[in-house]
């Protein structure tokens, strides 16, 4: 597709698209069939599957490129090799024309950009999925960043859904270790309602506004948007100095200054996770900025409040159960109580049996162990974090056959904790995760009380 274009919005051009790429996951599945097997043609075989994908995908752009994205941060849902294809997402997006981002205004404010603005710079410094972000100054508020949304993004959303589920549903035929269907409908449900909040700017200013006014942390910034220059297609909000990821780590921070940083991620998102009960729910490296300031320190921006999630009491209580329950030495008391929390979560029936979770259990430790790995220590050293273990296909059918369910916030909360964790580990953070809510819990209130450190 040429640059500077919108994304193709017909549904014929869209659905034709989605039409080849699961010929092309179907003609992939005979051609590996044929093949001895090794683990080095499994590897192959899942990267060639997840390259038809996001080819396919990089075609449609806009919601698309969102959701391989998202896809890619769901631990355990589909193949490590697909799953590293889909990641390629978050660099692939192109910026707009001038001529388009002036219709933009002229549909939201009936004027150009220039009329609005004291100063608006008409190429854009940061490019994403769904839209695309401009410097400018406004008189009173100084140096603001003014986030454009795409033309005709949200009119693709419902339809780019569909047409996900069906190369999903041709991946499922393949012999890809996929969860069982009710499981990866539900984790595309909660991904088609999370694209609906992201397109509509006023409800994230709102979510900007609640964010920064109740969330605040010492060393984290978040910008405040500014109402008179935000519509629903475009937000204005205040600039954040600052570095992305890349770009700070090519500068050579100190160990000093990663732990700092670290240490700030970490903190914010279990105060916002277990003491509010609203979380960021999109933790990849283009929504973080870093800003050393000296002495070791770096402070750090939060960016993109479209994609949050509100946690439930219970489900946060469900959550601190298992977590706790898990970090105990192994026994059939340990497991009873794991039991009992995931069955308060809904993941598993509550006519399960204690004997039939013991043969469940083993299945699910390797991704059990790897979220809970940075409780084990005091101070954890991100730098030695592996990928988390994905099931094979058989581990999959027998999950599968003993899991009833998936609870509303688990899709989100697995996400961003897989995107925490990936963040510290390619910040190279040495951490300290020992935490109140989860050391000490013993479903009472006394993670209510808990006074942050600062």
């Amino acid at each position: 597709m040429a640059r500077n274009t919108p994304p193709r919005t017909s549904r014929l051009a869209r659905g034709a698209i989605t039409s080849v790429a699961a010929a092309r996951i179907g003609l992939a599945r005979i051609g590996h069939s044929v093949r001895t097997p090794s683990e080095q043609s499994q590897a192959d075989h899942e990267a060639a599957l997840g390259r038809i994908l996001f080819g396919a995908l990089g075609q449609l752009r806009g919601t698309a490129l969102k959701v391989s994205q998202m896809l890619s941060m769901h631990p355990g849902l589909l193949p490590d090799g697909v799953r590293r294809e889909l990641a390629r997402g978050q660099h692939q997006a192109l910026p707009l024309n001038r001529a388009l981002v002036g219709r933009v205004f002229r549909q939201a404010f009936g004027q150009e950009p220039e009329a609005l603005f004291d100063q608006f710079e008409p190429t854009a410094f940061a490019a994403a999925s769904l839209g695309q972000v401009h410097h400018a100054q406004l008189a009173g508020h100084g140096a603001v960043a003014v986030k454009v949304q795409y033309p005709g993004i949200a009119a693709t959303i419902a339809s780019d859904m569909q047409l996900m589920r069906t190369a999903l549903r041709a991946l499922a035929h393949t012999d890809m270790p996929l969860p069982a269907a009710p499981i990866v409908d539900s984790v595309m449900d909660e991904i088609e309602a999370t694209l609906l909040r992201e397109v509509d700017y006023l409800q994230e200013a709102e979510e900007l506004a609640w964010f920064a006014e109740h969330a605040a942390w010492p060393g984290v910034a978040m910008a405040r948007p500014i109402a008179s220059h935000t519509r629903a297609q475009v937000l204005t909000q205040q600039h954040l100095p600052g570095l992305h990821l890349d770009a700070w780590l090519a500068t050579g921070p100190t160990q000093a200054q990663r732990n700092q940083a670290g240490q700030r991620l970490w903190d914010w998102y279990l105060h916002c996770i277990f003491a509010l009960g609203r979380v960021h729910a999109d933790p990849h490296p283009g929504n973080f900025l870093f800003l050393p300031v000296g002495d070791g320190d770096c402070h750090l921006g939060v960016l993109d409040f479209g994609c949050t999630r509100a946690l439930s009491p219970a489900f946060r209580a469900g959550v601190l159960q298992a977590w706790s329950a898990l970090l105990q030495p192994a026994s059939a008391a340990r497991d009873l109580q794991v039991l009992q929390a995931y069955q308060a979560l809904g993941l598993v029936g509550s006519g399960l049996s204690a004997q039939e979770f013991s043969t469940t259990m083993p299945l699910l430790a390797g991704m059990q162990d790897w979220q809970l790995e940075p409780f084990t220590a005091e101070v954890f050293d991100f730098r030695h974090k592996q990928p988390p273990p994905l099931p094979n296909a058989e581990q999959q059918r027998v999950l599968g056959r003993h899991m009833a369910g998936v609870p509303p916030e688990m899709p989100s909360f697995e996400r961003l904790w897989m995107g925490l964790m990936h963040l510290l580990t390619r910040m190279g953070a040495q951490v300290r995760t020992t935490n109140p809510w989860v050391h000490r819990h013993a479903l009472t209130t006394r993670h209510a009380h808990y006074t942050p450190r600062r």
